[in-house]
């Protein structure tokens, strides 16, 4: 859906494509003068002219209009233009080209880049998640730790942010260990917390309840509240 809107958008001129199209021709598998030829096209389509002639194609570049006749047929092959036929109001047939091929494939193109470029931030903060973790253990992380790790990202579906939240409750409580960050995401995971401010938020009246109840068991050696973090 969202990908049939961009290209409708496209073809109605609410988006900038040609800075699109720039960026982005040589993923399509285009070279320069095709690329210069669509931008033509588009350019004539934007002027109300729906099919120029070779002629005035050309004209326009420094291509004959037999080269240009040969990229257009090949553009056509690439599925990157295509000749639409219609008729008037008058019932006068007439042709046009359609850039909604190419507009696909950009869209297409730019969705994977996308996908793409979140899966590399995604390595990037995992790489960094270990890192982190070695730092505060001060040691190399053990393979069965490595497996966990993997285990709270890929099946868990932790956010490495919130992993490392619960890697700084677990040092904040003294009891920097696997089994202890475990419960913590288990409980945030339980409770619906799924940001860092609404882990700070729960983690601040955990600890405000805790000490509450530190000073109950002072004062009237009740039984202390349950810390549902210990082991």
């Amino acid at each position: 859906m969202k990908k049939d809107m961009m290209v409708a958008w496209m073809e109605e001129g609410m988006l900038v494509v040609p800075q699109m199209l720039m960026a982005n021709y040589h993923k399509l598998g285009l070279n320069e003068t095709e690329l210069v030829i669509l931008l033509q096209i588009f350019s004539f389509i934007e002027e109300g002219k729906h099919f120029p002639t070779l002629e005035e194609i050309s004209g326009r570049m420094t291509i004959s209009s037999s080269e240009c006749s040969d990229i257009l047929r090949r553009l056509i092959q690439k599925q990157c233009l295509t000749i639409e036929e219609g008729y008037s109001s008058d019932h006068i047939r007439f042709e046009s080209y359609s850039l909604k091929p190419l507009w696909h494939k950009l869209v297409d193109e730019m969705m994977l880049s996308k996908k793409e470029k979140q899966f590399e931030e995604q390595l990037k903060n995992e790489e960094n998640l270990y890192t982190t973790f070695e730092q505060e253990f001060g040691r190399p992380l053990s393979p069965l730790e490595c497996e966990t790790l993997a285990m709270w990202v890929d099946q868990d579906f932790h956010d490495a942010a919130m992993i490392k939240s619960a890697l700084r409750e677990a040092v904040i409580a003294g009891k920097l260990n696997f089994r202890y960050i475990d419960r913590i995401l288990f409980e945030w995971k339980k409770n619906g917390i799924k940001t860092i401010e609404q882990a700070r938020q729960y983690g601040k009246k955990f600890h405000q309840q805790r000490v509450k109840s530190s000073e109950v068991k002072k004062s009237s050696n009740m039984v202390p509240f349950y810390n549902w973090l210990e082991q």
